[in-house]
C-alpha cells in the first residue's frame, strides 16, 4: 500500500531540504528572538506560570531540556508544552492569513526543546552541541509546513482548531532534529493526523476560554511524544488521510482532499506577519492602528460620538466580531470592537488591557455598543490575493453635532513584509522592553549583542543559546 502523498511530501521536506535564503534565515532569527520575548513576558502572568513546570511536582530532569526565563530543566515532551505554552500565552507571536489561521512560531515549543535536549545529551557523551543555524533552519520548516497546510485548508469551517498544523509540522522537524529516517519522521507524521484535532470551541463565545492559550503548547508536546515514539519503532499508518471512510478527509474533512498547494520552500517565512505594536488577534492589528491613530482627535470627545463605523475583511467578521458580554482576557483578546474601544480610550494596547481590572471601565462597553461592523469586499479579496495578502481594517467616527472624522484605512500592519524595513528595528525593541521584564539591564544587552548579529547567532552553540535564558 502506497503511503498518502502529502505525508511523503513533508518527509522528504523535513528530512532533504536545504534552506540556502539567507533571507528567510535573517527574519527567523528576528523571530526566533521575538517569540522568546513574548514568552518571557507572559511569565509576568500568573494563570500562565501556574501551567509550567514539570508534569507532576518533582518530575524534572537535571540535564534535560530548559524553559528560558524560568530554572526549569524538564524532559523534551513536558519542556515542549512549556516553551510553546509561554509563546502563545498573550497572543503576541507571529502570525500567519490564509484559509486556515495560525502562529508557526508556535513550533519553536518543540524545536527549543528537541534541540537543548539532544544537545546536552551529545555533550555529555562527548559529542558537540547543535548550532543555532540548525535551530533557524528548522524553523523555516516548521513555518513552511504548517503555512503552506493552511493555504487551501480550512481546518476552521469544520469546526477543528489551526494548532493541528503546529502537530504535524512540529512532528516533522522534531522527528528530523532526532535523527530520523525519511521512514521514522512520515511516521511521526501519520501519527499527528491520526490524532485528528481539537474543535474550535475554547476560542468562540460561549466557551472562550484560556485553553486558546495553551493549545499549541499541547500541539507542540504532543509532536515531540509522537516524534519520540516514532523513532522508539513504532508501527506509522501509511493511509491515515485517504483511507475510505476512515481516514481525516472523510471522517473529518467533509471528503475534501488534502494536498499541497504550492511547493515547499522558504514562502512562509519570507511572509511571515510579526506582532509588533500590541498584543492583538492580528485580524484586528490594523483596526487597532487606526484606533490609537484616531486617539487624539476624540479623547476629549468621547461623550459626543454617536456611531464608530468599522469596516473589515470576512475572516474578522467571522472570528472576532463579538457582542455582548466578554468573560475573561481570552474572550477579550479576540473581540474586534474590545480592542478598538481600547485604543480609543487609551491611545495604545497592552496585555493589561484584556486583564479583568481594565475591563471593569465602564466606557469600554459604551464605545462598544456604539461600534457596527460592516463587511468590505475589496478587503476580503486583498486578503487572499497572494502577492497582496492584506489585513485591511477603516474606521469613521461620527459625533452628535453631524460632524465625523475622516475614513481611516490601514492596509498593512507595522508587521507586513511590506513594512519590514520599518518594522523589523521595532522588533528589537519589543524584545528589549520584554526582556527587560525578567532580566537585569546588563543581561539583557547582553542577549541582544549575542543574538541579533546573525553570523554570531548561527553559529552558537544550542547549549549556550539556552544558557543565555536561565534565571
Amino acid at each position: 500500500m502506497a503511503v498518502d502523498r502529502l505525508i511523503v511530501d513533508i518527509a522528504d521536506y523535513a528530512c532533504n531540504y536545504s534552506v540556502e535564503s539567507a533571507e528567510a534565515l535573517r527574519i527567523a532569527q528576528y523571530m526566533l528572538m521575538d517569540s522568546i520575548g513574548t514568552g518571557v513576558l507572559a511569565l509576568k502572568f500568573p494563570e500562565c506560570a501556574k501551567h509550567l513546570g514539570p508534569i507532576v511536582p518533582g518530575a524534572d530532569l537535571p540535564g534535560g531540556a530548559r524553559v528560558p526565563g524560568t530554572r526549569f530543566e524538564l524532559d523534551p515532551v513536558q519542556a515542549a508544552f512549556n516553551i510553546g505554552c509561554m509563546i502563545r500565552w498573550l497572543d503576541f507571536n507571529d502570525t500567519w492569513l490564509a484559509a486556515e489561521w495560525g502562529h508557526p512560531s508556535d513550533n519553536l515549543g518543540s524545536i527549543l526543546a528537541v534541540a537543548d535536549y539532544v544537545s546536552r545529551l551529545r555533550v555529555r557523551e562527548g559529542g558537540e552541541s547543535l548550532l543555532m543555524k540548525d535551530v533557524l533552519t528548522a524553523a523555516v520548516k516548521a513555518h513552511e509546513i504548517q503555512g503552506v497546510l493552511a493555504l487551501n485548508h480550512s481546518l476552521n469551517r469544520v469546526g477543528l482548531d489551526h494548532v493541528l498544523f503546529v502537530k504535524v509540522a512540529s512532528a516533522a522537524v522534531a522527528a528530523a532534529m532526532l535523527g530520523g529516517t525519511r521512514e521514522e519522521v512520515a511516521g511521526a507524521v501519520s501519527h499527528a493526523w491520526l490524532d485528528g484535532g481539537s474543535l474550535r470551541a475554547y476560542r468562540h463565545a460561549p466557551n472562550t476560554i484560556s485553553r486558546k492559550s495553551w493549545a499549541a503548547g499541547d500541539a507542540a508536546s504532543r509532536a515531540v511524544r509522537l516524534a519520540l515514539m516514532s523513532l522508539g519503532g513504532e508501527m506509522s499508518c501509511e493511509t491515515p488521510l485517504t483511507a475510505k471512510g476512515w481516514g481525516f478527509q472523510d471522517v473529518l474533512f467533509r471528503g475534501q482532499e488534502l494536498k499541497l498547494e504550492r511547493r515547499l520552500g522558504t514562502y512562509v517565512m519570507d511572509n511571515i506577519l510579526f506582532k509588533i505594536a500590541f498584543p492583538a488577534e492580528f485580524h484586528a492589528q490594523t483596526a487597532v492602528e487606526c484606533a490609537i491613530a484616531l486617539h487624539p482627535q476624540v479623547k476629549d470627545r468621547l461623550h459626543e460620538i454617536s456611531r464608530i463605523e468599522l469596516a473589515t475583511h470576512e475572516s474578522a467578521i467571522r472570528i472576532i466580531d463579538k457582542r455582548g458580554p466578554l468573560h475573561n482576557p481570552a474572550d477579550r483578546d479576540h473581540c474586534l470592537q474590545y480592542m478598538v474601544a481600547i485604543g480609543l480610550l487609551f491611545g495604545e494596547l497592552t496585555a493589561d488591557h484584556y486583564e479583568d481590572e481594565a475591563a471593569r471601565d465602564p466606557r469600554i462597553d459604551e464605545l462598544r455598543s456604539k461600534m457596527s461592523v460592516h463587511h468590505d469586499e475589496s478587503y476580503s479579496r486583498d486578503y487572499l490575493d497572494p502577492d497582496k495578502r492584506s489585513i485591511a481594517n477603516g474606521i469613521q467616527i461620527r459625533f452628535a453635532d453631524g460632524t465625523s472624522t475622516d475614513k481611516l484605512v490601514v492596509h498593512y500592519p507595522l508587521g507586513h513584509r511590506r513594512r519590514r524595513e520599518e518594522g523589523l528595528p521595532e522588533v528589537i525593541r519589543k524584545c528589549e522592553a520584554n526582556l527587560l521584564t525578567r532580566f537585569p539591564r546588563n543581561r539583557t544587552s547582553e542577549i541582544l549583542k549575542r543574538t541579533f548579529e546573525g553570523e554570531q547567532l548561527a553559529s552558537m552553540p544550542v547549549t549556550r543559546f539556552m544558557a543565555l535564558f536561565v534565571i
